[in-house]
């Protein structure tokens, strides 16, 4: 589903992502553990055509990354802190994205937001909510165009308890769906739970663990 061969990447002089190779199968989660400045971030953000890699070769779903298309064309992303407007409901927010791609309806909206425990119909502007719902609405806005593959950094931030069982059954849900999740995380357990496969990275390099 995702392949990667040879990927590097390099700002100016430092090298950020050094000659990885690896894929992620359909139907796993695979983790990626690390430091902060590892390169993970980066490595997933060249899986979305976010960025370029400075070598080496990015596929998913059978067509290369920058070459065949700019960006995947089944993905969902959770990368950083998700952005949003702060005047506008989280139904709106998500109204508004999902007019770029025009690929789901209303009601498909609506059912993504239930399943991460949102209420649809709720008119809280996003500018009040807590970073635990503004985390649900970004994982929302990730999986409500039913992509094939997630990519999910530290998915669970600013989730409590309740927040993050709720959110790692509808993860293992999508994985039984037959979807591909990558997902970096930090919480030890989390990784365990999940993940079929983990890798760790450091100074760039991706190792398996």
């Amino acid at each position: 589903m995702v392949k990667l061969e040879g990927v590097t990447k390099t700002f100016k002089k430092a090298v950020v992502v050094q000659e990885v190779t690896a894929e992620f199968r359909q139907g796993e989660i695979t983790g990626i553990v690390g430091r902060n400045g590892s390169g993970k971030t980066v490595l997933f953000k060249m899986i979305c055509g976010l960025l370029q890699p400075t070598a080496g070769k990015i596929t998913v779903n059978g067509k290369q990354i920058g070459k065949d298309v700019d960006f995947p064309e089944s993905i969902g992303v959770i990368i950083e802190t998700p952005g949003f407007l702060p005047f506008q409901s989280g139904y709106r927010n998500l109204m508004e994205i999902a007019g770029i791609n025009r690929k789901i309806s209303k009601g498909e909206v609506r059912e993504a937001m239930r399943q991460v425990g949102l209420n649809p119909d709720s008119r809280k502007p996003v500018g009040k909510y807590s970073l635990g719902m503004r985390q649900r609405l970004g994982i929302a806005q990730a999986i409500m165009e039913n992509p094939d593959v997630l990519v999910l950094d530290e998915p669970m931030n600013g989730l409590d308890e309740t927040g993050v069982e709720e959110i790692r059954k509808l993860f293992l849900g999508l994985k039984e769906s037959g979807r591909t999740l990558l997902i970096a995380s930090h919480n030890k357990e989390d990784i365990e739970v999940l993940c079929d496969k983990v890798y760790r990275m450091d100074g760039g390099v991706l190792s398996n663990l």
